[in-house]
């Protein structure tokens, strides 16, 4: 029988104990980043992937000296895609997954990270929404390893709707938007809500269209001329956003435009003075202008990183200082561990606002806005166009809940 010197042994393990400690947090990007909506998961992936730097890997990294290493893996914004990434990432030993762009991508990984995780406890992977928002996902599909760093749409909506109702000008009202869950719970959503708030607006059109598909909206914005509408509500993003406001700005229809996501990624260059007072976006990062000196001094770093990109999404920066929250907290990578600690967990957002993640549906809450594309007042603009969002109108956390449909289905350790 072979003996180790004791010296030699406490040697070996140190090193291995210090190899360790080196090992990257790997965290999965599953998003777009080829095709129609490309633009849009590049610039989510580059925000997370600098946010990691700046905040943590530039200062030691977390967990006594781990670096966070943030990898994009293409889902050709794909739910077949999305799943297959996913496998990929789970092979290669990754337990945090982020994804946002495309509720119908959000559900399938949502549900094979739930199925995945049922089958494999030693292998759990915990899964940050940060974008997607059909209602569904911390409704009743809702998961105890699903985390959405958004509001959802009808949150969302609330707050447009009164924006709109407010407005005794508006009195036919056209929606349009992509042809899968988010873009119907849109249409249903802004039905029902101003029934309830303005009966006498009439909804004019409520049509979908292939997501990703369509690249010259002119016939759509004819039927929207033709209709009479004095305001637009879509949900449309990425490519089919820019190619809607061109169409849109090319006809010279000249009425108030509600949006969720019509900024950055080409759209405001492609909007520029046509929409300058008539674009609004409902969204939960307050815009132009910025006061807060840690958002500014953040933003200005990116930017002399990538001066052709914007800080489209400051949440992602809120949501990775969650997760770190909560390894330090459990002082590990745990995936079951990490999800109890960020449940009803509160952290402060770059512009100093509290965000609260509810833990009976893991659904966030924070302050909500309605912003204008206009070219006053505007401290860091888009697309460098001389464009951006000022906020006009702000609706408080507390303003913004509402009740949880979640019957969540809570795994043993």
């Amino acid at each position: 029988m072979r003996v180790i010197p004791l010296l030699t042994l406490a040697w070996t393990l140190s090193v291995a104990s210090l190899a360790n400690a080196q090992d990257p947090i790997r965290i999965a990007f599953i998003d777009p980043q080829s095709g129609t909506f490309a633009a849009t998961g590049e610039t989510g992936y580059l925000q997370l992937k600098f946010a990691a730097d700046y905040f943590y890997n530039d200062h030691g990294g977390v967990l006594g000296g781990r670096p966070i290493e943030v990898i994009a893996l293409d889902n050709k914004n794909s739910a077949a895609d999305s799943q297959q990434q996913l496998r990929r990432a789970i092979s290669e030993g990754i337990q945090i997954v982020y994804s946002g762009n495309g509720s119908a991508v959000a559900s399938a990984l949502s549900t094979a990270i739930e199925r995945h995780n049922r089958r494999n406890p030693d292998q759990r992977v915990i899964f940050m929404n940060y974008a997607a928002v059909d209602p569904i996902l911390t409704g009743a599909d809702c998961s105890f390893w699903h985390f959405r760093f958004d509001a959802h749409s009808d949150t969302k909506m609330d707050v447009m709707t009164s924006h709109i109702a407010a407005n005794p000008d508006i009195s036919k009202v056209y929606i349009i938007g992509q042809d899968y869950s988010f873009g119907k719970a849109v249409g249903d959503a802004a039905i029902s809500m101003l029934a309830a708030k303005r009966p006498d607006i009439e909804v004019v059109g409520n049509e979908l269209h292939p997501i990703g598909q369509v690249k010259d909206f002119t016939p759509y914005v004819t039927k929207i001329v033709s209709s009479g509408a004095d305001a637009i509500i879509t949900g449309n993003w990425g490519g089919d956003m820019v190619a809607l406001g061109r169409a849109i700005t090319d006809a010279g229809l000249d009425v108030p435009i509600y949006t969720f996501y019509a900024a950055y990624d080409g759209i405001t260059a492609t909007l520029g003075e046509a929409g300058k007072n008539r674009i609004r976006l409902v969204h939960n990062d307050y815009a132009n202008p910025v006061t807060s000196e840690e958002r500014i001094a953040f933003t200005r770093a990116f930017k002399a990183q990538y001066p052709h990109k914007d800080v489209t999404q400051p949440r992602l920066a809120t949501s990775l200082k969650m997760l770190v929250n909560a390894m330090e907290e459990t002082g590990g990578t745990d995936p079951y561990q990490l999800a109890l600690a960020m449940e009803d967990m509160r952290v402060t957002n770059m512009t100093g606002e509290e965000v609260w993640m509810r833990g009976e549906d893991h659904q966030s809450f924070q302050p909500l806005y309605v912003s204008v594309h206009t070219d006053e007042n505007v401290v860091f603009d888009a697309d460098n166009s001389g464009f951006g969002l000022v906020t006009e109108f702000r609706v408080p956390a507390e303003d913004t809940i509402t009740e949880s449909s979640c019957k969540m289905n809570r795994p043993q350790q």
